[in-house]
């Protein structure tokens, strides 16, 4: 299918990576109506085109409704707050879209009450962080109906350099939970790496170059490894939100009765990084809490 450039889109959340992917539906022509509690962080978006509306107006006239919000619980009572509830003003033939990372419980729920009203939903997290989402190439990880992903897929596109269906309704959110506990691995690897780099003397920048052009290379090590060099803690993706992920994460295990005990540990660490004031830095961040460990701290590199 092709973008019908005439479907009236809506988009709530317009944060780091909400602002972006809604920046490439008005960039391709279409009609973008958009919300966000702070709206001043809507700003650019309306210069490009977009206008500003109220949830209640987006949710009557939306043909697709993207959502891009923080938890769970901001889920839940945008979609089903009794009074100001999306579900009570879409309109049937609509699609919902949640690209918020969210627990694959509620995304099932969404759609079975969605299914009630005649509405499509797809749960449809993404991996990129900022970077992705600048650049329109995240990955987007979905789950619902063959027919509903079949029909929201060309605009996914439109930001994504990967867009999947993964399974029925839970399924993108399993997903997601998935490349979480790879990530989490993946940042302790690259933070404990430097810590060791540095304590041997070695220059940090030539090891990351040259090791990523072999068997240790990740997203981590080449996109996140170089701003934990400039000592840039600045949030990509916010410290808060991962802990949250991994919470998500490490319920979904217990519930599976699985045992996740590198994921566990992360989480761990995460944890002791918000303790000391960084849940609204970035990430690779997560540098600091080792340095304290080790009593140490890298010296700046300019890149």
């Amino acid at each position: 299918m092709l973008v019908d450039k005439a479907a009236k889109i809506g988009w709530i959340g317009t944060g780091v990576m909400g602002k972006s992917q809604a920046g490439y539906l008005l960039k391709n022509g279409l009609s973008v109506s958009v919300f966000n509690r702070t709206p001043s962080k809507a700003d650019d978006l309306l210069v490009s085109g977009a206008v500003f509306k109220s949830v209640k107006d987006i949710a009557k006239e939306s043909d697709y409704l993207f959502l891009m919000l923080g938890y769970p619980k901001d889920i839940e009572t945008m979609v089903f707050d009794e009074t100001d509830g999306l579900l009570n003003h879409m309109k049937p033939g609509s699609v919902l879209i949640d690209h918020t990372t969210s627990s694959p419980g509620l995304a099932v729920r969404i759609a079975d009450e969605c299914r009630r009203r005649n509405i499509d939903s797809i749960d449809a997290p993404v991996s990129g962080g900022d970077i992705g989402a600048r650049n329109g190439a995240l990955v987007t990880m979905c789950g619902g109906n063959v027919n509903a992903f079949e029909r929201t897929k060309p605009y996914m596109e439109l930001y994504s350099a990967k867009v999947k269906l993964m399974g029925g309704p839970g399924a993108g959110q399993h997903t997601k939970a998935t490349n979480q506990i790879m990530i989490a691995s993946s940042m302790i690897g690259t933070v404990e790496a430097l810590i060791y780099g540095h304590k041997a003397g070695l220059d940090l920048d030539e090891v990351l170059t040259l090791l990523s052009q072999g068997a240790a290379f990740s997203f981590t090590m080449s996109k996140l490894g170089p701003r934990m060099l400039k000592r840039d803690f600045e949030a990509g993706f916010y410290v808060e939100h991962f802990v949250k992920d991994l919470g998500i994460v490490l319920e979904e295990a217990r519930r599976m009765n699985i045992s996740l005990p590198g994921t566990a540990l992360a989480s761990q660490f995460y944890a002791a990084y918000v303790a000391q004031g960084g849940y609204r830095n970035g990430t690779q961040g997560l540098l600091t809490v080792f340095e304290k460990l080790n009593n140490m701290e890298i010296p700046k590199y300019d890149l």
